[in-house]
Parts: C-alpha cells; structure tokens; sequence
C-alpha cells in the first residue's frame, strides 16, 4: 500500500472506468474492491470503492453521486519512453468520447485528465542552454499529441 495516492470521485461509474483503465495498461490489477453493502445509499452489489493498480501506481475509485465532476485541477501523468508508448496511451484513452486538448493534455470519456508525456520533454526544457530549452517550448506549445522527434529536433537547431 502506498502512503499517498490518487481518490477519483465518479457520479456511478466507478467500475466502468476501472476496467477501461486496467485494460489500456500492460501492467494493471485491481487491489481492493469493496461493493455496497444492504442498506447503503446505492444499489446493493454495486461498486462503492475500488483500488486498482496501473503501473505500480495504486489509484481508488469510488461512486460518490453527482455534484463533484473530475476537472482539469488534476491529472495523472504517464511518463513514456518511446513514441509508440505515447500513441498507445494517446489512442486508448481518447477511446470512447475523449478529447484532444493540448501540449499532451487529453480528456477521457470519464472527464480525467491525462499527461501522455516523453519522459525526454523535461530533460530537454531543463537544459542548461536555455536557447534549446525555448525551442523545445515552442515547438511543444504548438502539439496537441507530443511527438518526440519534433522535440529532439527542436532542441538540435541551431
């Protein structure tokens, strides 16, 4: 169990976002999973809480009702090492009703925020030679999905 981790409130579609996410990520497995008992405010055996893992990261769902919708106040970042990394975790989490929205920022059809980001992007706007790190913004500042070799080529002009 990790000392920190995400809580994702959902109106009543907890479980459904847990399997959509579990299947977008090689390694994923639910942890706990805890469903309404008699009595409670939801239909019994329905999702109450559920914690799954995606990539060693725990996160909890919960159906908790309408009137705490997911913002853009948070999102979850995904680090990748390649390019096919970012296409995979772009294409699968726009499955559905996502939306695009810039500089490797998406929406999925839950409403979460996403960060499909190159584990190479903060290396390159962390350079010492702040001239690079600049042409590195620039050119990330005009993607929606990132694309690593319009960064490394950003960062290699001259």
């Amino acid at each position: 169990m990790q000392k920190i981790s995400p809580f994702l409130w959902f109106d009543n579609n907890a479980e459904e976002a847990m399997n959509f996410y579990m299947s977008i990520f090689k390694d994923a497995k639910p942890v706990r999973i805890a469903r309404n008992p008699p009595g409670g405010p939801f239909p019994e055996g329905s999702l109450l809480v559920a914690t799954i893992q995606l990539e060693g990261q725990e996160i909890t769902l919960m159906n908790g009702g309408p009137g705490h919708p997911l913002t853009d106040a948070i999102s979850l970042t995904i680090n990748c090492i390649s390019q096919e990394e970012v296409d995979h975790y772009w294409s699968k989490l726009l499955d559905g009703g996502g939306k695009e929205i810039a500089c490797g920022w998406l929406k999925d059809k839950f409403g979460l925020h996403w960060q499909v980001t190159p584990v190479i992007l903060p290396q390159l706007l962390s350079d010492p030679d702040r001239a690079k790190a600049g042409r590195v913004m620039q050119a990330m500042m005009k993607m929606i999905k990132l694309d690593i070799a319009t960064l490394q080529a950003a960062a290699d002009a001259k």
